[in-house]
């Protein structure tokens, strides 16, 4: 029974307060919706609500030129509790936000919304802001996907990832045809500026380890078809998925992996299959000429031009631009982890998150669902435990096998207590205690069920090899007891 805490401070600047507000500044409210999950599963969150005047500092930031200038300027007077949210309340008529826009959402934890002409509005955009910044019923219904029923679920949801400790990202570069194309790309200085940003504000999430490889003479594995009118090769959508395993039979990343894989490859067609290019269902050609696969990775195809004169000498060296390659990748990544923005109404204005990649409120919506996701994970981990120590009567718990259990339970329930307390960054430490604690008592080697046999597997097991044995004996004990039966029953002869 989850229940989730949003602290939030709905902050007033002058002209901005609704004459019909209940009762005077400041004051609390709190705010409860249920999102249906399952019968036995359910999930209660509370927005909890502090109304109060803008400070003077505030005041001062929420003067500037421009949203983005007083988002910069709000972030150093904000608190900066993970899950926590600021939403500044401007007057209707403020030049701060642009024409048509109402709810401007920053890229810390802060958001400005126009007033509205009374209470009702205002608090019908609250909700739709804490909807986007915190989580909604399908990101909840979707890290609890295992105890969804498939109907209930949204097409995306098994795009996303699973949680884990950890996650290893591979770049690969295919190049199928070296004798015509000497590739070069820069892969270590690309990771550094645009992947390592990325990967340094998850890295409270996970652990990352990044790597890369050039693989030659790695074909797609499916033949492209030829376009008369574009003089190119196409590949169509329903030949996408048979892509992927003739490629990652090459890859060989996630043989000896602990951790999930993600696999990003720069495919550079052979010089007979050039120009290349990838297209939707409809037919159209896709933008990007890339395309992802849910929770394994994605793949873009690079052009090469071709030379101005047929006598050029090969192999052709080829540059790739990595700013245009690292822009598929990242948007990629970000799908993988289900930050994907979601169609918002015309009102609402997102900012950027720039070089970082993801806004701090993104980050804080992936620590709400995988904090739940892992809690249920723990929950099923030590129920299949239960059931399995249950079935087998003579196993043998160790000592340690159960201190992992409790620490388990207990690291499980501090989680539920800190989500329902608003404390995401704590709850979250703890969920991943409880995940390692599950996993640890589950995969003991000493719990390993072919140790231990049930009664009648060991009477088979046994009598064929003692029943040769038993009959001479049983026999030689029957003789025994015969005889000595003669000798009571023969009369003792007297002298």
């Amino acid at each position: 029974q989850f229940q989730l805490a949003v602290p939030i401070a709905v902050v007033f600047s002058p002209g901005s307060v609704p004459g019909d507000l209940p009762r005077p500044l400041p004051f609390r409210d709190v705010q409860e919706m249920e999102i249906s999950v399952h019968l036995r599963t359910s999930v209660t969150s509370h927005y909890e609500m502090v109304y109060r005047k803008a400070t003077v500092q505030e005041e001062a930031a929420l003067d500037a030129a421009t949203a983005r200038e007083a988002d910069t300027a709000l972030r150093l007077l904000q608190d900066a509790l993970l899950g926590s949210l600021t939403v500044y309340v401007v007057p209707e008529t403020s030049s701060l936000l642009p024409q048509g826009i109402n709810i401007y959402v920053g890229k810390h934890r802060s958001a400005l919304v126009r007033a509205g002409r009374g209470l009702a509005t205002l608090r019908s955009r609250l909700q739709q802001l804490t909807q986007v910044m915190s989580f909604t019923p399908s990101s909840i219904s979707t890290a609890l996907s295992d105890r969804v029923p498939n109907s209930q679920l949204s097409p995306d949801s098994r795009r996303h990832l699973k949680s884990s400790l950890g996650y290893e990202i591979t770049f690969s570069l295919l190049n199928p045809d070296p004798k015509s194309h000497a590739v070069d790309w820069d892969i270590e200085d690309a990771v550094n500026r645009y992947v390592q940003p990325v990967l340094d504000k998850l890295s409270l999430l996970a652990n990352f380890s990044v790597d890369s490889q050039i693989l030659y003479y790695a074909v797609l594995g499916v033949t492209p078809r030829f376009d008369k009118e574009s003089s190119s090769f196409l590949l169509s959508a329903h030949s996408l998925p048979h892509v992927i395993n003739p490629v990652e039979a090459r890859l060989g990343s996630s043989a000896a992996s602990l951790y999930p894989v993600l696999n990003f490859l720069l495919y550079v067609p052979e010089r007979s299959h050039s120009p290349l290019y990838i297209q939707d269902k409809d037919g159209a050609p896709v933008s990007t000429n890339a395309f992802h696969s849910p929770r394994w990775g994605g793949i873009m195809v690079y052009n090469v031009e071709a030379p101005a004169s047929p006598e050029a000498s090969l192999p052709l060296h080829v540059d790739v631009d990595m700013v245009r390659v690292m822009e598929v990748f990242l948007a990629q990544l970000r799908l993988l982890f289900g930050l994907s923005r979601e169609e918002l109404s015309s009102e609402f204005l997102l900012e950027s998150p720039g070089n970082e990649g993801l806004a701090d409120w993104e980050l804080d919506c992936l620590l709400w669902a995988h904090t739940v996701e892992n809690i249920a994970t723990v929950s099923t981990t030590l129920t299949s435990l239960a059931q399995l120590l249950d079935k087998i009567g003579n196993i043998v718990i160790k000592d340690d096998v159960a201190s992992e259990v409790y620490r388990a339970v207990a690291s499980a329930q501090s989680a539920m207590a800190k989500l329902a307390a608003g404390h995401l960054h704590s709850a979250f430490q703890a969920s991943k205690e409880a995940v390692t604690s599950s996993e640890r008592a589950f995969f003991d080697p000493s719990l390993l069920h072919l140790l231990y046999f049930p009664d009648d597997q060991k009477f088979a097991i046994y009598i064929p090899l003692f029943l040769p044995m038993a009959v001479p004996i049983l026999l030689s004990l029957a003789k025994i007891v015969r005889e000595a039966r003669q000798r009571k029953k023969e009369p003792t002869k007297m002298d």
